[in-house]
């Protein structure tokens, strides 16, 4: 790359001149080399505002889409009469319903039980008559063959940890008593099962080696009077799109309602969070359109973006909710939106559904309009990213341009300097030559005529 600043250094009078010279012919050969710089630097200045302009358009996008995931369930909500009794949440229910749940007698609980003996040393003394034990979980049998070495409490423990079955095994030491360690095993997954360990004897029955005081426990309850029994207390294969998960039993006579049932409160937060993403979104294209326009100006995106956003503007529904405006949601002459929450507050309840019906889904209704904003703003493949790597491509080339112009200036600058400084030196030899003979004149005159005179002899 050529300097900044073009030196010269010469000898003669005209070395200014030279100076003068180099400076302004590697400045006219720079000229293409600023424009293209120009040209990056517009090509930043848009790429900045379409990263500014990225997360408003997934913004809206996801704000559009919670709408009309509202709108596909109905803005159905679950609800518990009851908390500490039952919990309950909507995965996928599609219809206002409700259930009674009661006589819990039992929640869901893993087995857990501990050696019948307790033993003097875990490390020394033998668990097993033969060095071998089974597991039995559920209705698999494990067989655990140990060693001399490993026949004890320790080599048990870590026998069994290591089959990696939903069993685990831990030691229990009491501290007191010729024989403080025992053995304790627990399932990783509550519910009733079959948890035993039995030694193995070269000859005759197996003998038990843990307690069967705790197998575990199913939750048991009644839905709708009818009885369930689930291994875990968290259920969700009874009522198709409820999940409800048991806190606690039941005394005498107490229930729970389950209950699944619009929700308008959703609904108004979920317009309100439309709104803010709309009016961010419409001041940065606004910011791009008429005077004091930014650096997307013309550019077919805005074009595109403005149009999109009008469209959710213009969007109708032949139900009884027609419009946005029908919702609460009002357009001023700057293209923005107001929200009046109370709007919603006031609908019946077969209003709350027409409005749900107006969002409709993903796919169908003002909620398909999230689509065209998620496919703008996809960080992978959506246009403002297609876009971005665009000018990345262009700023690339720009670059390349620019670095052979610059190479082709600093061989031009060497060449120029060189030949200026041929010339300095040729005028530097000549101007010598000159001084000389005006001093030989200068003596002549002197013997002469016995003085000084120009250099023309007067």
């Amino acid at each position: 790359m050529p300097s900044s600043t073009v030196a010269f250094t010469g000898l003669s009078s005209y070395a200014t001149d030279f100076q003068s010279i180099l400076s302004r012919q590697v400045a006219i050969q720079q000229l293409p080399v600023k424009q293209l710089q120009n040209q990056q630097a517009t090509l930043l200045q848009k790429k900045a505002a379409l990263i500014a302009l990225s997360p408003e358009v997934l913004n809206l996008g996801a704000s559009i889409a919670a709408l009309s995931s509202l709108g596909s369930g109905q803005g159905l909500v679950a609800g518990s009469s009851n908390s500490a009794l039952v919990s309950v949440i909507n995965t996928g229910a599609v219809n206002a319903s409700s259930y009674t749940l009661s006589n819990i007698t039992s929640l869901a609980a893993p087995a857990g039980e501990t050696s019948l003996l307790g033993y003097a040393n875990a490390d020394t003394a033998p668990v097993s008559s033969a060095n071998t034990v089974n597991l039995i979980y559920g209705a698999k049998t494990y067989t655990i063959n140990l060693t001399a070495q490993t026949n004890n409490l320790n080599g048990l423990a870590a026998a069994i940890n290591k089959l990696d079955v939903g069993v685990n095994a831990s030691l229990l030491t009491t501290g007191t008593g010729a024989t403080p360690n025992y053995l304790t095993l627990s399932a990783s997954s509550p519910g009733q099962t079959t948890l035993k360990l039995q030694d193995v004897p070269s000859v005759g029955a197996a003998v038990e080696l843990i307690t069967a005081a705790n197998q575990g426990s199913n939750a048991a309850f009644q839905l709708n009077g009818i009885p369930v029994s689930k291994s875990s207390n968290t259920i969700n294969d009874v009522v198709p799109g409820l999940t409800f998960t048991l806190q606690n039993t039941t005394s005498v006579n107490q229930t729970a309602q389950l209950t699944v049932s619009p929700d308008a409160s959703g609904l108004t937060n979920a317009l309100q969070n439309f709104v803010q993403s709309y009016n961010a979104l419409a001041d940065q294209v606004n910011g791009q359109i008429g005077a004091g326009a930014g650096a997307l100006a013309g550019d077919s995106l805005i074009y595109s973006l403005s149009s999109d956003l009008h469209q959710i503007g213009g969007y109708h529904s032949a139900g009884s909710i027609k419009s946005l405006a029908d919702l609460g949601i009002n357009f001023d002459n700057k293209g923005k939106i107001s929200y009046n929450s109370s709007l919603v507050k006031t609908l019946s309840a077969s209003g709350i559904q027409d409005a749900f019906k107006f969002l409709g889904s993903s796919s169908s209704g003002f909620g398909s309009l999230a689509g065209v904003f998620n496919q703008l703003g996809d960080p992978a493949i959506g246009l403002i990213q297609r876009q971005e790597s665009s000018y990345d491509a262009q700023n690339t080339q720009l670059t390349d341009r620019i670095t052979t112009l610059n190479t082709k200036i600093a061989l031009f600058q060497a060449n120029l300097t060189s030949r200026l400084a041929a010339a300095d030196a040729a005028v530097t030899r000549l101007q010598n030559q000159l001084t000389t003979v005006n001093s030989t004149v200068q003596g002549l005159n002197l013997v002469l005529y016995g003085k000084q005179t120009g250099a023309n002899g007067l």
